[in-house]
């Protein structure tokens, strides 16, 4: 979205702090044991815990903790020996207990960071502000006989991130988000999945004019839950404050929706300070209390982030960093593929056959490894062609298997010995005669004429060099 200065928006600098939502990949909810599950029948995962029954009382999901730790250390963040969990008033009807368990004053991470690709080259540093623990709320299903809720979502595990004021665009709010999905499921803390909700954020905007260093009044653009919507309602937002301003109008701050069908926001309600909340420790649990050995122990069970294994793949291996970035889709097809990478020294030719169905990989590879490194060994040595390494990766991701019983199976073994060539060199010679004289009166172009009838009468299995040497043998060459 470049700048137009002719645009209202364009007298002012915006100024965008996220909040982001990411449901933690736990089998159970927050502080009960029902099954995180998405797309379940309605009110099917439920419990007078997660309903907010009188005399229910919450149990935290140790995994929940864990994970969220986990999530901070990713983002640089210092994770505290000593947290609280804390009551806010959140009057909502999806909300049914009245009030959602949440984390205030001393957050589970604070101050930490992530680079983002920054505009003109190289990169800038988001900083973030705190990372806390707490529950989601339900589902509203509006109809027309009126609105339904779901509570299967009650009490599903939460982080919140919460970033400094520093995003300048809708370019860098994606940016970020992208980053931060990427490094997220690659952990497997979550499955990030937007469309399910599972990765939502909060975009709190303000306008100012350029040069000020003083914030105006922010909207908060609530629940957008993938990256267009992101980017259509912050550049909305931008028009919306512009034109306020510059009619002589006043912002208030104010919570806002994003309506997808037409790309504007629309007005909810009054932004709510943080006295509204009516924050009080939660009485029903106790202090979050960590050890230094935990964190440590939990900082080493951190995978290798994917950027920085995408990095180390193009220079130990040779890879392109398209090939690269298809590799590093999952940590599972990641480890998958250095396993295999580990045995063989194909490894280029492998990660280059791995990465020729990219949509597969994000679930991970299902081969053993020891079967990819044979299959490398076979491309890398030149017993099969790339088509059909392909095919006999297709069987074994399929079936299982040995590479090499694959590849005699569906006769896709090259072609080398002279026996095995010399029935088709000799058809492409005889078929082809003005090629053959060509050559031999001295135009060795025409070489390939008769090599590309060998490949084509062998069905792609003779060996090209192989070929050449006797076609060359049969011409006098």
């Amino acid at each position: 979205m470049g700048e137009n200065r002719n645009r209202p928006a364009a007298s002012y600098e915006t100024v965008i702090g996220l909040e982001t939502h990411i449901a933690l990949k736990t089998e159970t909810k927050a502080f009960c044991s029902c099954a995180v599950t998405f797309g379940a029948e309605p009110n099917t995962h439920c419990c007078p815990v997660c309903l907010g029954m009188p005399g229910a009382l919450p149990v935290l999901n140790e995994k929940a903790v864990e994970y969220a730790a986990k999530a901070g250390l990713l983002l640089h963040c210092r994770v505290s020996l000593v947290s609280h969990m804390d009551r806010k008033q959140y009057f909502y009807p999806d909300l049914p207990k009245g009030y959602q368990i949440s984390q205030d004053d001393e957050p589970l991470c604070t101050d930490g960071w992530l680079e983002i690709p920054a505009a003109g080259g190289g990169k800038k540093r988001v900083r973030i502000e705190r990372i806390h623990l707490e529950e989601d709320a339900g589902k509203l299903i509006h109809t027309a006989e009126g609105t339904l809720i779901d509570c299967n979502r009650c009490g599903v595990p939460l982080i919140e991130i919460v970033t400094k004021p520093d995003f300048r665009s809708a370019e860098e709010v994606v940016a970020y988000l992208q980053e931060l999905r990427e490094i997220i499921r690659f952990a497997g803390l979550s499955d990030c999945r937007m469309n399910e909700g599972s990765l939502r954020c909060d975009v709190n905007l303000s306008l100012r004019p350029r040069g000020s260093e003083e914030l105006g009044e922010r909207a908060e653009l609530k629940n957008l839950n993938s990256f267009q919507f992101a980017a259509k309602a912050i550049a909305f937002e931008e028009e919306r404050q512009a034109a306020v301003l510059a009619s002589g109008g006043t912002l208030f701050p104010e919570t806002r929706g994003f309506c997808e069908e037409t790309g504007e926001t629309y007005a909810m309600r009054r932004k709510e300070s943080q006295d509204d909340y009516r924050f009080l420790p939660e009485p029903d649990l106790p202090p979050v209390v960590l050890t230094q050995d935990q964190i440590d122990r939990w900082r080493s069970e951190l995978p290798e982030p994917p950027a920085e294994r995408r990095a180390r793949y193009e220079s130990e291996y040779g890879l392109s960093h398209e090939t690269a970035a298809l590799l590093t889709v999952s940590r599972a097809a990641a480890d998958r593929f250095e396993e295999a990478a580990a045995r063989t020294p194909w490894a280029r030719q492998l990660a280059n056959l791995l990465a020729a169905d990219p949509e597969r990989l994000e679930a991970g590879i299902p081969v053993a490894a020891q079967s990819l490194a044979e299959l490398a060994a076979l491309l890398g040595e030149g017993s099969v062609g790339a088509a059909a390494a392909r095919r006999i990766l297709d069987e074994m991701w399929a079936h299982g298997g040995d590479p090499r019983e694959i590849a005699a199976r569906l006769g896709l073994l090259k072609l080398s010995d002279r026996a095995s060539l010399l029935p088709f060199a000799e058809q492409a010679v005889a078929a082809n005669g003005r090629a053959a004289a060509d050559f031999r009166a001295g135009k060795t172009a025409a070489l390939q004429a008769l090599l590309g009838d060998v490949m084509r009468r062998s069905h792609g299995r003779a060996d090209p060099a192989a070929a050449r040497a006797l076609l060359l043998e049969l011409l006098g060459g």
